[in-house]
């Protein structure tokens, strides 16, 4: 998962302004009690920050591919 889906999947579930907030504040334990801003900065994948951050949240995991985007 690159960095740019991260954000989109973050964007689309908790919306733009929350998404932020939850990526610099929320320390989980699945990241080393780090969160999901300083996990990224330290280089872990995208894809794991992201499913830490929703088994954290309770999403579903029906969601956790996010919505259904129409192809260009």
């Amino acid at each position: 998962m690159r960095l740019s889906d991260f954000w989109r999947l973050m964007d689309d579930e908790f919306g733009e302004q929350y998404s932020r907030s939850l990526a610099r504040d929320l320390v989980v334990d699945r990241l080393g009690d780090r969160t999901a801003a300083e996990a990224l900065k330290a280089g872990a994948d995208p894809k794991a920050v992201w499913e830490a951050v929703c088994r954290a949240q309770d999403v579903p995991k029906e969601r956790w591919l996010g919505r259904d985007i129409k192809p260009r």
